[in-house]
């Protein structure tokens, strides 16, 4: 189009020219608008190359935007002006040209902003430049903006369009098939990628998908990108071995053709342990005993398979109803497990994985040989965040948490809480706690037997579960509850 333009517009100039008596003769402006036709040519095949990024190719098409509006400017202002000519506002060839680019390139408003204006620009570059060769002079410099404001209004519209173009591509987007299923509406969305509610073509169920787009994966270095791929590969097929009902039910995994990275899993109705706390306080060692339990049994699942999960926190253990039972705890988000056997880690070489909150401390160091223990050492730290409603550790960024996880005791939970913590439930919290692997519990099997052993207190049952929700958490027939995980949201990478 803009190569078209280019010709068809010089051609017509040098017409009107023609009419008015003036002879042609090869002149700059008809060089640079030649120049300009071949350079877009060559631009458009360069972009048809497969092997291209499409977001480095909408870039591509803002800096080739802001290119030719310079060239645009030199030409429009090229020829010489009368002296007594008035310097009046008007919209020229570049501002419609940022238009036609922001209605054109789906960029992100702030991208097209800064384009806009660097793009408008040209043009008083363009009569300081006709001036300096003494070609026009329209008096003080001021008059550049006075001529050309109007472009630079226009450029306020382009970041409209651009966002109403973007959301329309947005919204096209979700709107494709994941496999069988139909994305229906965002339930959550993180550092790693999006969760949403998904509806199956043909069955009556709906379910829950976590997408990861294609610029997720090429948003660092190309090595960034191989890890993350292989990270979102791994939590589908480690979810999928897994048979625990409290384990997240994986139903599908795929690529489309957009490639777009996604995996199919059931739909939770019920909130996360950090929201729990967050909303509703400190719970009851009863009910804190009561979720921890089931929590032991897809651990102990996922160890039986040689996993580790490396981040268990409150945000990935899900508390839902399932059927006609309640507080029924699942264990989220295996994107960081490690296999034994396999990779030592879906991560960066040199680098800890983890949640700094809730890291244990072989895990912070960086030691390789850790096993189902450390994902104890966070059902600890869990624990301590569901009796007390505080982290283990109240420390002020990632690397301090971090720090105190190695070298820091922690305080009993019962010092913190309000509530009246067992001795054998405090016991067991600070076991898990210890800084030696080999000072917790064996695994996640004998960690349950503990916690079954803990006296002093009344049980909580599936009885004593179902008050609870249908006063704080009843169920919306029109809305079906909370996201089903926040996406690797709170997880970071600390380099050594």
């Amino acid at each position: 189009m803009c190569a078209l333009l280019w010709a068809l517009g010089t051609i017509l100039y040098r017409m009107v020219l023609a009419n008015l008596g003036y002879s042609f003769h090869l002149q700059t402006p008809d060089l640079v608008a030649a120049g300009n036709s071949l350079f877009s040519i060559g631009l458009y095949f360069y972009t048809r190359r497969a092997s291209r990024h499409p977001q480095f190719l909408l870039d591509l098409g803002l800096g080739y935007m802001v290119f030719t509006s310079f060239f645009l400017g030199v030409v429009l202002h090229w020829d010489k002006v009368p002296h007594d000519t008035v310097v009046l506002p008007q919209i020229s060839w570049i501002g419609a040209q940022v238009l036609i680019f922001a209605a054109l390139i789906p960029n992100s408003p702030g991208k097209m902003l800064v384009a806009g204006l660097l793009a408008v620009s040209m043009n008083p570059l363009g009569m300081l430049l006709a001036k300096s060769r003494g070609s026009w002079d329209f008096g003080p410099a001021s008059n550049v903006l006075v001529m050309h404001y109007p472009d630079f209004l226009l450029v306020g519209v382009a970041v409209v369009i651009s966002r109403v173009v973007t959301k329309l591509g947005e919204h096209i987007s979700k709107a494709r098939e994941m496999g069988s299923y139909r994305l229906v509406e965002r339930l959550g969305m993180g550092g790693m990628g999006e969760v949403w509610r998904a509806r199956h073509n043909m069955l009556a169920r709906d379910a829950a998908i976590k997408l990861i787009q294609p610029e997720m994966m090429t948003r660092g270095c190309g090595s960034d990108a191989l890890v993350l791929r292989r990270r979102f590969e791994q939590e589908a097929n480690a979810t999928a071995v897994l048979s625990s009902p409290h384990t997240v039910a994986l139903y599908d995994f795929g690529v489309t053709q957009d490639g777009v990275f996604y995996y199919v899993m059931e739909l939770l109705e019920g909130i996360d342990l950090d929201t729990l706390v967050k909303r509703f306080g400190p719970q009851s060692p009863a009910r804190v005993v009561y979720i921890l339990s089931q929590v032991c049994r897809s651990l102990e699942d996922a160890h039986r398979h040689g996993m580790v999960h490396r981040d268990i926190k409150p945000g990935n253990i899900f508390l839902c109803r399932m059927g006609a039972e309640y507080d029924f705890a699942k264990v989220l988000d295996f994107g960081l497990v490690k296999i034994s056997g396999g990779d030592e880690s879906m991560s960066a070489a040199g680098a800890t994985t983890g949640t700094p909150a809730f890291m244990a401390p072989e895990l912070a160091k960086g030691n390789p040989d850790i096993d189902g223990r450390t994902d104890l050492y966070g059902l600890g730290c869990v624990a301590y965040w569901l009796l007390t409603g505080r982290y283990v550790f109240e420390e002020k960024g990632a690397t301090a948490m971090v720090l105190a996880h190695v070298q820091k005791t922690p305080v009993p939970p019962s010092e913190h809480s309000a509530m009246d913590v067992p001795e054998s439930l405090d016991r067991l919290v600070m076991m898990c706690l210890a800084k030696d692997p080999a000072a917790r519990p064996a695994g996640a099997g004998e960690m349950a037997k503990l916690l079954a052993g803990c006296g002093g207190f009344d049980l909580w049952t599936r009885e004593e579960a179902e008050p609870w929700w249908r006063l704080n958490l009843p169920v919306n027939p029109a809305a079906v509850a909370t996201t089903v995980s926040r996406p690797h949201s709170e997880a970071i990478t600390l380099s050594k």
